[in-house]
């Protein structure tokens, strides 16, 4: 503590930081880390980085867009935008390919569907494109 006042903190601030360790803060919104700090208005999280303000509700429902900004639903009709290539496999999603009944899932590939000739696989949502009905 003496290492605090000699480097001219004063009281105030050295009583702040000394009780953030025993505040319960809510989990980051972005990983769920518990590690979340305070710092003036704003909660942080040292493992992501991310910063928000502790008033504001998180995004309960994620919106995932197409590749042209279309708002994508379970269900939805979709085409392949580009030649993709199946990992652990020789086969190839070419261009134009329709792919129905998308299912939206979190995660790094946002859309669970099943791809003619190819079977159950996820898909990015940025090399797809909404087809309306």
């Amino acid at each position: 503590m003496g290492r605090f006042f000699s480097q001219g903190m004063d009281s105030r601030k050295l009583w702040r930081y000394s009780n953030a360790m025993t505040d319960t803060l809510p989990p980051c919104t972005e990983c769920a880390s518990t590690f979340t700090y305070q710092v003036d208005a704003l909660l942080n999280c040292p493992e992501c980085g991310h910063e928000w303000e502790q008033g504001l509700p998180a995004d309960e429902v994620a919106v995932v867009r197409d590749s042209v900004g279309n708002v994508l639903n379970d269900g939805d009709t979709v085409t392949v935008i580009k030649d993709l290539k199946v990992k652990g496999s020789s086969f190839t999603v070419k261009v134009g390919t329709k792919v129905r009944g998308i299912r939206l899932v979190d995660g790094d590939h946002d859309i669970d569907c099943k791809v003619p000739g190819v079977g159950q696989m996820g898909l990015k949502s940025i090399f797809v494109k909404k087809v309306s009905d």
